[in-house]
């Protein structure tokens, strides 16, 4: 076990150096100045644009502008933010608390509604309890999130009067955007778990337990869903970073604060340290938790290890 997360972590070394080298290219590869293009109007007096070449370090040569980004982002140091002159970094730790919590609760609600939609329909194909949770999965991954988290405003919000829809608070703040990230999400779980327990209840030895007489839902917990977990885990994993991009929009439907509202504000005032920042956080993180994803589908299943 050792031996492999010791190989995971080397992997993911030329991927987090990769992740470094695309973000600071961010900078360099927008047309003309990036100076002239965070002043907004494409001219601006040549103190203030001296100013920010020398902030930024736009005089020195490629090379040695990526190798002090990479020096500075391995000491925690992101830079300063062009709007607010504050270390991105703590820009960054102050919104990704609330951006943490949004996505974790998505995604525990798409696990919580996704598995069992996906077990019950992969238990009993082609009925209509298998027809019913396609239909709501396949109305999930179609729905585009602005347009469910407005749905969701106006029927709970406007019309029953039960949730508010905007802004930072109590549990009851958090409902209608995590539903609105969860949902498609929930679709996709239960897509791949319906899958999964199909194919395995459909194999010859589960055909000899059940002649034994041994119990539906020991078949079902027992041998469907614990032969579905590395898959599950692997999606699950994946769906995190999925949600941790599409809560750029969530938070903006809902007038949240976190990364994503950052990210945005930061594009439209042309803020680019802060653009940068956000990028490497949020895609370090995705790439940290499919390590550890693979660190727990080597637990799951013991096979992978010797891989």
């Amino acid at each position: 076990m050792v031996g492999y997360v010791a190989r995971r972590l080397l992997a993911t070394i030329p991927v987090l150096l990769g992740l470094s080298i695309l973000t600071f290219a961010t900078l360099h590869l927008l047309p003309g100045d990036p100076v002239l293009v965070m002043l907004g109007d494409g001219s601006g007096p040549p103190e203030r644009i001296a100013v920010l070449r020398r902030q930024l370090g736009l005089d020195d040569s490629l090379a040695r502008q990526y190798v002090r980004f990479l020096g500075g982002a391995l000491q925690g140091d992101l830079g300063r933010s062009i709007r607010s002159n504050r270390p991105v970094l703590e820009e960054i730790r102050q919104q990704a608390p609330s951006t943490l919590q949004l996505t974790l609760a998505g995604l525990g609600l798409a696990t919580v509604l996704g598995v069992p939609l996906g077990l019950l329909a992969g238990w009993r194909p082609r009925s209509w309890l298998d027809r019913a949770g396609m239909v709501v999965s396949l109305w999930g991954v179609s729905m585009p999130s602005f347009w469910l988290g407005m749905l969701l405003i106006f029927v709970f919000t406007l019309w029953l009067g039960w949730l508010p829809a905007t802004g930072q608070g109590g549990p009851e703040r958090l409902i209608l955007p995590a539903a609105t990230l969860g949902i498609q999400a929930m679709a996709v779980i239960a897509l791949v778990t319906r899958a999964k327990t199909a194919e395995v209840l459909a194999e010859p030895y589960i055909a000899a337990a059940r002649a034994k007489g041994v119990p539906p839902h020991r078949l079902l917990f027992r041998h469907a869903l614990k032969n579905a977990l590395v898959p599950l885990v692997t999606i699950v994993g994946l769906q995190f970073g999925g949600l941790l991009g599409g809560s750029v929009i969530v938070e903006s439907v809902f007038a949240r604060q976190g990364m994503g509202r950052l990210a945005v504000d930061a594009i439209l005032n042309r803020d680019i340290p802060v653009i940068q920042g956000v990028v490497l956080v949020a895609a370090t993180t995705y790439v940290l938790v499919n390590l550890v994803v693979d660190v727990l589908c080597g637990a799951v299943d013991p096979r992978i290890l010797g891989e």
